[in-house]
């Protein structure tokens, strides 16, 4: 049986910090840095209301650039190679201006960064399910 990564056991494959009371976050808490969901669902909708949060707040994010960036900073990653794999894998240029309303590259986007973040693929209905419930 293959291992499961952290944020797959925790329901949060975007290993999403501690820091917010999410909806459907599991209550205790037995992971001390990164929040726990209690379904996949409710993990990826706090994914995209993050990003909907950086790309209509100021500073904005508005491009996959500023995007990983922001989520997944130098002093912590390999941020370069981060982008490059995210616009690899949807076919976004790094630098192209995004708008959160676009639900097929948003969900583009959070596939993309659920697999470099946690080896992760959801479904494209879970997805979009999740992205329906962050709008």
């Amino acid at each position: 049986m293959e291992k499961q990564t952290r944020g797959v056991r925790n329901n949060n494959p975007l290993n999403i910090r501690k820091g917010n009371n999410w909806q459907g976050e599991l209550s205790p808490q037995s992971d001390a840095a990164f929040e726990q969901f209690s379904g996949m669902v409710w993990g990826l909708r706090a994914g995209f209301k993050v990003l909907k949060t950086y790309m209509q707040r100021a500073p904005r994010c508005n491009t996959l650039a500023d995007i990983i960036n922001r989520w997944a900073p130098p002093s912590e990653n390999d941020t370069q190679a981060y982008i490059d794999f995210v616009s690899r894998k949807t076919g976004i240029p790094p630098t192209m201006r995004l708008d959160f309303r676009e639900s097929t590259k948003m969900v583009a986007i959070i596939t993309a960064m659920c697999q470099m973040e946690s080896n992760y693929t959801p479904s494209l209905p879970l997805c979009t399910q999740a992205y329906e419930m962050a709008r």
